[in-house]
């Protein structure tokens, strides 16, 4: 593990705020997946993939990849369950990384730039540990690798309403009592550590992105399958065998950056640090004053750290 660099602040130029990346369904062994391109200004751009974190979307990844269009040609998924990806019949990290990996495959466009927000990001550590010959380099935020202190995450006090046989009917109940605008407020002051950084633009695409969970009649089982998914990945991490995050982790050889906001309320603030500890060619970017989305909430300087992980790249490729 080093200490992350960061590209020139120059390099970007003025700030913009480009609406959401129009979107198309990917059809990947006869179900659909909702994809968001980001298309490449320049013609040497190379392909990249971004993973959007538990409850989220690709909408997740609209300010970094504007910014990063200069030299990557971005594809963000909504993960099945989530947006407006069908559903899908198991909602476990092994499924997710499977479907990014079918993703890459029928796309034709591997080895990708690897990108993971949260659950997105546990879910491209498994993909990038598991099939090196796919990805280019690795970026991880705030991934929500393993913790075992519930109280460290304000999702802790959810977990042991995963073990009720019909918590799925208890989330729809829970999400019902909460108007679009409610509910997409709370998201904002979860994820982000300082909400004037969002604007009203983005406030009202959150908004819709709430709606647009609100008509899936599945949203509910699939958040907290994957929520089980995820709290039964961090239980088998510290035991023997194959599955372990930590051990997968250490299989990485994708050159790769992770970056954590010092104010995380939804993943231990200890983890970037573990994750980049156990990653072999690693930089850590801890931000101060950052929450959950650092992508969302400080996209320039994230896109800065990404940047400078590609000139190393490009440079080792010489």
């Amino acid at each position: 593990m080093k200490r992350a660099l960061l590209g020139a602040d120059e390099a970007f130029g003025p700030d913009r705020m480009p609406p959401p990346w129009p979107g198309r369904m990917a059809v990947i062994d006869g179900e659909q997946l909702f994809v968001r391109d980001t298309p490449a200004t320049r013609p040497d751009a190379q392909p990249a993939l971004y993973v959007h974190g538990l409850g989220g979307s690709s909408q997740n990844w609209t300010d970094l990849s504007d910014l990063l269009a200069d030299r990557l040609d971005g594809q963000a998924v909504d993960l099945p369950g989530f947006g407006r990806s069908d559903p899908a019949r198991h909602y476990t990290l092994k499924a997710f990384a499977d479907r990014m990996i079918r993703y890459i495959e029928v796309s034709d466009r591997g080895p990708v730039h690897l990108f993971g927000n949260s659950l997105g990001g546990a879910v491209v550590v498994r993909v990038a540990g598991l099939r090196p010959d796919l990805v280019r380099t690795l970026t991880l935020i705030s991934p929500a690798m393993p913790f075992l202190d519930p109280r460290r995450s304000l999702q802790g006090p959810v977990v042991p309403l995963l073990a009720l046989p019909r918590a799925d009917r208890l989330a729809a109940w829970m999400m019902a009592r909460y108007a679009p605008e409610e509910m997409a407020e709370q998201v904002i002051a979860a994820c982000f550590n300082d909400v004037t950084r969002v604007s009203e633009q983005r406030r009202k695409e959150a908004i819709e992105e709430i709606m647009v969970r609100y008509e899936k009649a599945h949203y509910a089982d699939a958040y907290v399958r994957t929520l089980r998914g995820l709290v039964s990945s961090f239980l088998r991490a510290y035991l023997p065998g194959a599955n372990s995050m930590w051990k997968i982790a250490g299989q990485i050889t994708a050159p790769t950056l992770v970056v954590g906001g010092r104010q995380d309320r939804l993943v231990d603030v200890r983890v970037p640090p573990t994750v980049a500890r156990a990653i072999p060619d690693s930089r850590l970017l801890i931000l101060d004053g950052v929450g959950h989305v650092a992508q969302m909430e400080v996209p320039r300087i994230v896109a800065r750290g990404v940047a400078a992980l590609l000139d190393e790249y490009e440079h080792a490729s010489r």
